[in-house]
């Protein structure tokens, strides 16, 4: 066992006394709640108490489960964070808001969002640790940026990331809750194939990762997959140079935030995404039905027409409402007034 003394104490570490009411719980149990402040999580408390970085009266206790009696000195003792495995990359980024708790970017298309089989480097998660350095508190014990929520590689739009752990377990939260108890909100513009009928609705259809494709998702019966409710607007429509109905912009805020979802629903109602060469390969022909300047921004385009215009949420620190919108990129500006034209 190892002991240490008041002037022994360094900037490393964190001391506290447990309380009258807490006298006789668990080790790991009070320091939860008497330290909670200080961004560790339960089982980051648990592994440091596992490791030897606990001291009771100065004696290092291992057992999460050892019970400590009231007035007890606690005292932590907080490594640095491990470096992240992925290398920070000194990446062009278009941030929006950032503050010591986290940081919301405006993520353009071609982007992965975190390093994988196929994209090791290049991601957002690299160009976050070039930017945010020393300010990352290390989630989970790393210093890494905390992605709480996710946009496809050809998806651009706002996205926040958080950089202590705090943060990242109180927007996880927001992001489970799907927005039914909080401030929560996130909508997107899509320019999809069709006129959905009606021009307002919901789709409420879970979706299962295919077992013969594991890069598609698709629409299952229900009791099946994970729930996917996604309520959409259809805010304009176009029509082709013969006249006929072509393709809507469609606003759509999402219940659920599953993989592919905005794509797979309204693909699955008969209108997937111009672009979309997952989901909307079957509507390829469609394309000689558009206008000579509308074919060329599509080509442009290059990806499915989907962007992330909105997402409000509740601040980790405070819980102020902040809210944010990102405008439509450029290509897919220019794809829509093609349409109009």
């Amino acid at each position: 066992m190892s002991t240490f003394n008041d002037d022994d104490i360094q900037d490393d570490w964190l001391v506290f006394t447990v309380p009258e009411d807490s006298s006789g719980g668990r080790l790991d149990k009070i320091l939860a709640e008497i330290a909670g402040d200080t961004g560790l999580s339960r089982s980051r408390l648990q592994q440091l108490i596992r490791g030897g970085a606990v001291t009771v009266d100065g004696l290092a206790i291992g057992d999460p489960k050892a019970r400590v009696d009231a007035g007890a000195a606690l005292g932590i003792l907080v490594p640095p964070p491990e470096p992240a495995a992925p290398q920070p990359e000194n990446i062009p980024l278009k941030v929006i808001y950032e503050d010591e708790w986290l940081i919301v970017i405006d993520k353009p298309a071609g982007i992965v969002v975190h390093p994988a089989p196929g994209s090791p480097n290049g991601t957002l998660v690299n160009a976050l640790l070039a930017h945010c350095g020393d300010s990352l508190s290390g989630i989970g014990g790393v210093r890494r940026p905390g992605i709480v929520h996710r946009l496809d590689k050809d998806t651009s739009g706002v996205m926040v990331v958080a950089k202590t752990d705090r943060a990242h377990r109180t927007l996880a939260a927001q992001f489970a809750d799907h927005g039914r108890t909080g401030p929560l909100e996130r909508a997107y513009l899509a320019v999809c194939w069709g006129v959905p009928l009606p021009r307002t609705g919901t789709i409420d259809a879970p979706l299962e990762r295919m077992t013969h494709n594991r890069e598609k998702i698709a629409v299952v019966a229900r009791g099946r997959g994970r729930e996917a409710i996604t309520h959409y607007r259809s805010e304009e429509s176009f029509v082709s140079p013969g006249g006929e109905p072509l393709a809507s912009l469609v606003r759509c805020e999402l219940e659920t935030g599953r993989t592919h979802q905005i794509r797979v629903h309204l693909a699955h109602k008969g209108h997937p995404l111009l672009g979309d060469p997952l989901y909307g390969s079957g509507f390829r022909s469609k394309e000689g039905h558009l206008g000579e300047t509308a074919q060329t921004a599509l080509a442009r385009l290059g990806r499915q027409a989907l962007h992330a215009t909105l997402l409000g949420f509740a601040h980790p620190a405070n819980d102020e409402e902040m809210r944010f919108e990102s405008p439509l990129p450029d290509p897919m500006q220019e794809l829509i007034d093609a349409l109009r034209g």
